[in-house]
């Protein structure tokens, strides 16, 4: 569950939205071209729901090669339409001439420079609703498709020449029933032998697939699959996609991750590897080969002698530490960059000299741009300030560099970073008249001493126009994951933003189990979940509770994922501090999400194993802090909200929760969702669940 961290959290749901955009824009005749939001919003305004919504979303940034020109993706919604529809900008990378490329309903993204900068190549749909390539010029005209991939092309990236194209689409995977049999073509039962027959949100039977093709400037030639008859997936579900594969400098070596297990060995390890394919002999060799671990994001040297990728040490454990390692192609020499380093390498890129790797890491709940040498490991610290850099791209002579940047108080924009400095100038502006109008609320980072005595950072957001001289009520913000840090991230879903513009306090604790703080506190969590970390959630609340302008009698928590676990735990364990509650797909009974989860390596780390291992000390220490087992000491109310589509934590979760606590005779609400995951993708559903969560809070917080 570690995957479901909130930058990659966002980035996934606003591709769910895109897809569902697609599927409705090519079943209609007239397909509706969603465009910017005109919306009314007057100075000083709260942020709403709708306000929220109406917000441009950013992503694909990619640099010129010459680096002057910014190309990326804009995302627009429509909650009268419940779609969104993804159009391509590109901007001067001073911010001058800011143009829209693409005006249509078809949803541009995946987009890439060609040409040397004359042409863009993106992903859109063509008229059998299938994803295919295009290029167009670089200011938009002369559009025309140049692929035609049975079932479209999910993603993809062309050869340093040009002249050969890597992409990844889906293939059939295994046997459904109508091949079994044949005079049962519209039966709907799966016959199901072995574990990961369900994944995230869909039944498995069909995975990704690298394939190589030759591109002549006008189309894409025949396709070779280079897994061919593997059962395999590449990239790695559910959260992989184009980073996990790449280009050696000439063009002769692909190299991509993979997870080559199925099945029951699927889902008990996370032992991925980089293979390197050889596009003229067609042979592949295991470039880490018993290295344990999750290894993933291969990225080769510009001098085409090393290679440099993103790995964990052990074998199961999902949210081990993210090092970077660099090998030598030759010899296959292997070099840990960063084991000086108590943090993790969330993204990597060369320099343009292969001397150094720019690369982002998360320190003390900051996530800025980094570099190391990688002769001496020295490393250096780029960029600076209260925010989150997601991602970065620099042009060929590594002269100009741009990211993508967000916090608690701003969404995504792309700003020009001076990588010598680090300088950061914003340049895309897409949501500036907007917020400009917001009354924007405070965040900053207050020092908590724990039950233990260490100091725990907490983010405190204050109401708009905060008055020290009024009592507000106070959320305690619980943190998803359970390993991803309460950084300065910004969410549609979990808003400190429009929570604070409720007028509530949201007291945001770093609680040990998240990563930023070396692996000590990141690791202390697993097999203690409702240990120290708990502890520490209490002691924030605590702390801020004593404050002259909070209302300590008007305390609420609330959380998702591993933090609509946390919530449930409070349930039974708060001792009276919380008079409102609200979890979204949070596990309820250790026992039942363990049976009915499906990456197994998950709970078996998290939790020590299986509840019926009665000698087994951490599983039983475990399963004893189900929050199931607490039902009893349930008194506050408390809403539960669940999607449907949730093989992550499946909604009889939430089910069991709410169940328990109108048994109970305690107040209780559940909004469930029949059409989402273990997020909320669909715009009018994001809305209703926010203004079910006020609605709920205001009724216990302040009516009562």
């Amino acid at each position: 569950m570690k995957n479901i961290i909130f930058f990659t959290l966002i980035m996934i749901s606003s591709a769910l939205m895109l897809s569902c955009s697609t599927q409705d824009n090519r079943l209609a005749t007239n397909p509706i071209v969603i465009e910017r939001p005109t919306l009314k919003v007057g100075d000083g305004s709260r942020l709403t729901p709708e306000v929220l919504y109406s917000l441009a979303r950013i992503g694909d940034a990619k640099i010129s090669p010459d680096g002057s020109t910014v190309l990326y993706g804009v995302s627009f919604v429509s909650i009268e339409h419940n779609k969104s529809n993804r159009e391509l900008m590109s901007v001067g990378i001073d911010g001058s001439n800011k143009r829209q490329l693409t005006r249509s309903a078809q949803n541009e993204h995946n987009a890439v420079w060609i040409g040397n900068g004359q042409s863009i190549a993106f992903l859109a749909e063509a008229d059998d609703g299938s994803a295919q390539m295009w290029v167009m010029k670089a200011d938009g005209s002369d559009r025309r498709q140049v692929s035609k991939h049975a079932g479209g092309i999910n993603g993809f990236i062309f050869s340093p020449d040009e002249s050969k194209v890597l992409f990844y689409a889906d293939i059939k995977s295994g046997k459904r029933t109508p091949d079994i049999y044949p005079d049962l073509p519209k039966a709907s039962g799966r016959i199901v032998d072995d574990l990961m027959y369900k994944h995230w949100d869909e039944w498995v039977e069909a995975i990704p697939h690298p394939f190589v093709a030759d591109f002549d400037g006008q189309s894409l030639l025949e396709a070779v699959d280079i897994m061919e008859g593997e059962p395999f997936e590449c990239p790695m579900k559910p959260l992989s996609g184009m980073e996990d594969m790449a280009w050696s400098s000439d063009g002769k070596l692909i190299a991509y991750a993979s997870r080559k297990k199925i099945g029951l060995e699927y889902a008990l390890s996370t032992n991925s590897d980089i293979y390197i394919y050889n596009v003229e002999t067609r042979e592949t060799r295991n470039f880490t080969e018993g290295m344990m671990g999750y290894d993933i994001n291969p990225s080769f040297s510009p001098d085409g002698k090393s290679i440099a990728w993103i790995s964990m040490e052990r074998d199961g454990y999902e949210s081990d530490k993210k090092r970077l390692f660099v090998g030598d192609l030759e010899s296959g020499a292997k070099q840990y960059l960063t084991s000086d380093f108590d943090y993790n390498t969330d993204a990597i890129l060369w320099n343009c000299d292969s001397q150094s790797i720019f690369f982002i890491a998360c320190k003390e709940a900051l996530t800025h741009i980094w570099q190391i040498n990688v002769g001496n490991k020295e490393i250096r610290q780029i960029t600076s300030g209260q925010f989150d850099y997601l991602s970065m791209d620099m042009s060929a002579d590594g002269r100009s560099m741009i990211a993508a940047r967000q916090s608690q108080e701003h969404p995504t924009e792309i700003f020009a970073v001076n990588h010598l400095t680090g300088e950061a100038v914003e340049i895309s502006f897409e949501n500036k008249d907007i917020l400009d109008r917001i009354a924007i609320a405070r965040s900053e980072s207050r020092m908590i001493t724990t039950s233990d005595g260490k100091q725990m950072l907490t983010w405190v957001i204050y109401p708009p126009n905060f008055d020290p001289n009024k009592k507000y009520p106070a959320l305690l913000y619980c943190q998803g994951g359970p390993q991803s840090t309460v950084s300065q991230f910004w969410s549609y879903r979990w808003n400190f933003q429009i929570m604070a513009a409720n007028d509530y306090i949201i007291v945001a604790p770093n609680r040990r189990g998240l990563p930023g703080f070396g692996q000590e506190w990141l690791e202390q969590i697993s097999g203690d979940y409702g240990g120290q970390n708990m502890r520490d959630c209490l002691a924030a609340i605590d702390a801020i509770a004593k404050e002259p302008y909070v209302d300590a009698q008007r305390l609420g928590a609330v959380g998702a994922s591993y933090g609509g676990y946390s919530v449930y735990w409070l349930a039974g364990n708060h001792n009276k501090r919380f008079k409102a509650f609200i979890a979204h797909a949070g596990i309820f009974n250790f026992e039942q999400q363990y049976l009915e989860t499906e990456e197994m390596w998950f709970a078996n780390w998290d939790l020590g194993g299986p509840y019926w291992e009665a000698s087994n000390s951490i599983a039983q220490r475990s399963y004893a802090s189900s929050p199931h087992r607490f039902v009893d000491k349930w008194d506050t109310p408390i809403l539960v909200t669940h999607g449907a589509l949730d093989y992550r934590v499946p909604v009889s979760q939430g089910f069991g929760a709410f169940n328990a606590a109108r048994l109970r005779g305690i107040p209780a609400r559940m909004l469930v969702f029949p059409d989402e995951n273990h997020w909320i993708a669909k715009p009018q559903n994001g809305v209703l669940f926010q203004r079910v969560f006020f609605e709920w809070l205001d009724k216990w917080l302040k009516n009562q």
